[in-house]
């Protein structure tokens, strides 16, 4: 989190498919809040996020990112095509971007991100009251759309991201064992990651006892390894995020959880044999179930098998609050360029536990696994 990672041209790409939209909706302006989109807009890669941007993206002419004042040596640094406009800390960004708007909006159809995590309701309602416009539109996942299918520059970033997500779960596999302190996990985890060349991902790595697997998004803790570890980790390079998850005994792995182990490889193997160009999200969650069901299990279902990853920025590696889901009920098209976590889930089965998932890009003759740990079963003493 220290540069613009993207080519000129890149970014000329981004805001012309950006503008093609714009045009498709009959919009004449945008306000974008949510720091996955000025990013991908404008590369500005830096923490300042906990405080309102706004890039205003007209149909033609000079995007601009509002935000503080004080930001403005990084922006300096990071942002080439955009103007900045900075507010002190006795003004609010929406103040400045009503104020730099001012008689240049009567008439206009103005887009707005309403579910936007950069967007408070007041600031929005302010906008919507203060800006004279024609129409007011909400674009909550326009941008998200642009951004599912990776370029050539992006997939880049995703391989090298999976190279520090291999390198950081490979490291807390081997920290694990019988007493093994959970911060020590953690630290070698990060630490490798690190040393691969990532940088602080979306979530931080999720490392669970087997006691707390069930806690979604919980992590590490102040206790020591005695059972299986669950592992979730994602390394993170120009905020493209690349997670993987690995279960861990300790000891022995028990006969049900090595039969579940095999069902869990058969049914990963099954959801990237129904992961190719045109299929749909559904079809690719029941190629996933189709081996639960001949299992005997088929009770057992998951929310979805995966979902679209990319730029992420904390707190969170899902690039924003809207998880975009195989689900069984979703009609999404898969494209090529597009890049899944993709996940085999079995927990609190009855029959036993066990859980693989990987970073997956699709390429024009099918899934290519990116993340290349070994599947396990992973038993350590």
């Amino acid at each position: 989190m220290h540069s613009n990672p993207f080519t000129d041209d890149e970014l000329a790409r981004r805001v012309a498919a950006t503008r093609e939209e714009m045009a498709t909706r009959s919009l004449d302006l945008i306000l974008l809040s949510a720091p996955e989109h000025v990013f991908y807009l404008a590369g500005l890669d830096h923490w300042g996020y906990f405080a309102p941007h706004v890039l205003i993206v007209p149909a033609d002419g000079d995007l601009v990112l509002v935000t503080r004042a004080m930001e403005h040596v990084v922006i300096r640094h990071q942002v080439r095509n955009a103007t900045f406009i900075g507010h002190t800390d006795s003004e609010t960004a929406a103040e400045l971007v009503i104020k730099h708007l001012k008689g240049n909006t009567s008439g206009k159809t103005i887009g707005l991100e309403a579910g936007s995590a950069g967007l408070s309701y007041a600031m929005g309602e302010t906008l919507k009251r203060e800006i004279d416009a024609g129409s007011w539109v909400d674009i909550t996942g326009m941008l998200d759309e642009v951004r599912l299918v990776k370029s050539e520059q992006e997939q880049d970033y995703m391989r090298k991201a999976a190279v520090a997500s291999d390198a950081g779960t490979q490291a807390a596999i081997d920290a694990i064992h019988d007493g093994a302190r959970e911060a020590d996990v953690a630290a070698e985890c990060l630490s490798a990651m690190t040393r691969a060349g990532g940088t602080p991902p979306g979530f931080g790595p999720f490392l669970r006892p087997f006691h707390r697997m069930a806690e979604e998004h919980t992590t590490w803790g102040d206790g020591e390894h005695h059972e299986a570890v669950f592992l979730e980790v994602a390394g993170c390079v120009a905020r493209y995020n690349a997670p993987m998850g690995r279960l861990v005994n300790i000891g022995r792995i028990s006969d049900e959880d090595a039969e579940m182990a095999q069902l869990c490889s058969e049914a990963f193997d099954a959801t990237l044999k129904a992961l190719k160009v045109g299929a749909r999200a559904k079809d690719v969650y029941n190629g996933w179930q189709s081996v639960v069901d001949a299992a005997g299990m088929p009770e057992y279902r998951r929310h979805h098998c995966g979902y679209l990853v990319g730029i992420g920025f904390p707190p969170a590696w899902t690039g924003g609050p809207r998880v975009t889901g195989l689900r069984h009920d979703s009609d999404r098209q898969m494209r090529e360029g597009m890049t899944f976590h993709l996940m085999s889930w079995f927990t609190e089965t009855g029959r036993g536990n066990y859980f693989i998932s990987n970073t997956v890009l699709l390429g024009a003759n099918g899934a290519e696994v990116l993340t290349t740990t070994p599947f396990g079963p992973h038993v350590r003493s």
